[in-house]
């Protein structure tokens, strides 16, 4: 990597986020479409984000993802929201130039890597767990694609006001809809910094699948998915899948997904 005064700076903002593996296959993108760029991870605590947003503006910073904390925080900052992004109210990719534009491509990612799977959602059964701000970006692509949505969250009050935004009915347990449900979205952060039951794991099916937005932990519901015969999927692929679409909107080139995905294999490996 040659880098130098021409070189152009993009990055992941979060908090924490060093260890975002994000960077790597970004990287291996911009050096496989022969773009003199480079991709690093910005850790913005999340009362210093308007600070840090307007230094990447100064520095000509030309695109970014954000992550937890920021991707709903971000969206007043912005001169232009794409309608996509508007609906779901969260961004988590930004593009500089004569204006600041805001994009998410979360939901693009989820879709893809949860069809890669089940192929055609449309009429298919869906518990979705959580109602932040990724669980915005999941009902936003469920919706898109006409599958019956259920909906359920520690606080109803959340889990009401977003079955009004999107297309979705909610539950007071998950257990209410588990036997009928053919896939299982968790998009809360319960096995990424604590892990408990959130249902009674031990009433997953053969067959269901369980998919985690969290990537490279051994969590509970991927153990009792495994256990239970159920189809357990992480957020890996999505992690990619997001940002290709990311990476599109940035350079405006359409990257290879193979490419992306052996430099993820080499690391992990």
């Amino acid at each position: 990597m040659n880098i130098s005064g021409n070189t152009f700076l993009y990055g992941v903002v979060g908090y924490p986020v060093k260890h975002s593996l994000s960077p790597l296959f970004q990287n291996r993108l911009f050096e496989y479409v022969g773009l003199n760029a480079v991709y690093v991870p910005f850790e913005v605590k999340r009362e210093e984000l308007k600070t840090a947003f307007e230094g990447l503006k100064a520095l000509n910073v030309k695109g970014i993802n954000l992550t937890i904390p920021h991707k709903e925080a971000i969206v007043d900052m912005l001169d232009f929201v794409h309608p996509d992004a508007e609906k779901i109210g969260a961004v988590n990719t930004v593009k500089f130039g004569e204006r600041t534009e805001g994009y998410n491509t979360d939901w693009i990612g989820f879709l893809n890597s949860l069809k890669e799977t089940v192929g055609e959602l449309k009429g298919k059964t869906v518990l979705v767990l959580g109602a932040g701000g990724s669980a915005r970006a999941v009902l936003y692509a469920l919706e898109k694609e006409n599958a019956k949505v259920y909906l359920w969250n520690r606080t109803k009050e959340k889990a009401k006001n977003l079955s009004e935004i999107f297309k979705s009915e909610t539950v007071s347990s998950p257990e209410e809809v588990l036997d009928s449900a053919h896939i299982i979205v968790n998009t809360t952060s319960v096995g990424l910094t604590e892990d408990y039951l959130l249902f009674d794991y031990s009433l997953l099916k053969e067959g269901q699948v369980v998919f985690e937005l969290i990537y490279g932990k051994n969590t509970l519901l991927k153990e009792w998915s495994q256990k239970r015969g159920a189809v357990y999927l992480d957020g890996l692929k999505m992690l990619v899948y997001q940002g290709l679409e990311s990476f599109r909107i940035w350079t405006g080139c359409k990257p290879n997904p193979k490419v992306a995905f052996q430099a993820l294999e080499k690391h992990l490996k």
